[in-house]
């Protein structure tokens, strides 16, 4: 199941549990109205209640991810250990943003919503 929220300039995102095809392309949905609206997107995303995802979410990641390498401001990532690694691969293959790894959702928000430097 995936939550989607726009709160401020930024969208917020939570996983829970496995994530599927179906959530994945809601996410691709709302990233793409934020695009229509913004030159490019900031994001938090909570994966602390994920369990996993299946292998065409993967795959389609990886297409996003291509297709969206210059769309991304900053990505602040809320989770837990067994996923900063795939998630730091995907981030530095596929995209130019900031992207920080976070214990808390507080931490990355005051990151998220900060004046870059």
């Amino acid at each position: 199941m995936i939550a989607i929220e726009e709160v401020k300039d930024a969208l917020e995102i939570s996983i829970y549990g496995e994530l599927t095809l179906a959530d994945y392309r809601q996410l691709e949905q709302a990233v793409a109205n934020e695009l229509r609206s913004a030159p490019k997107v900031k994001m938090l995303l909570d994966v602390r209640s994920m369990t996993g995802f299946t292998l065409d979410v993967a795959w389609e990641e990886i297409k996003f991810s291509r297709a969206h390498a210059h769309d991304f401001r900053r990505i602040a990532v809320v989770t837990p250990e067994q996923w900063g690694t795939w998630l730091s691969w995907i981030s530095a293959a596929f995209t130019d943003a900031e992207v920080m790894l976070f214990d808390d959702p507080h931490s990355a928000e005051i990151w998220l919503r900060r004046k870059a430097d």
